[in-house]
């Protein structure tokens, strides 16, 4: 994978993670494009002759495999990133930061 994102013509990046996951982490793979795993994937910016890549939460890449599976259907030349964000993160391989949920402070006096 990382020899795909060096070469001249690197995959799409798509981060399918679920909400929760992809909402805590402050962290996506390069360049990655969100799309929400259990709605209709917006294709309008992929081309049917582009490789593309989706990536996940899950080490079994459960989610990815549906998504890919999908639009492999379509017509895509889709793949599953193997171990998904873990195994990338592992492995060291470049990332870029994204903000995070922030919760909110708690109210004066409620913590009494």
């Amino acid at each position: 994978m990382k020899q795909q994102l060096d070469s001249g013509q690197p995959p799409v990046l798509l981060d399918v993670r679920l909400k929760y996951p992809y909402e805590h982490s402050t962290v996506k793979l390069p360049g990655a494009v969100r799309i929400a795993p259990h709605e209709e994937p917006d294709t309008a910016g992929l081309s049917k002759g582009t490789a593309i890549v989706a990536y996940d939460s899950d080490p079994d890449e459960l989610v990815s495999s549906r998504v890919a599976a999908h639009l492999i259907r379509k017509g895509y030349r889709v793949s599953a990133l193997k171990g998904g964000v873990a195994d990338w993160l592992g492995a060291s391989y470049p990332i870029e930061t994204k903000d995070s949920i922030r919760s909110a402070p708690p109210e004066p006096g409620s913590l009494k």
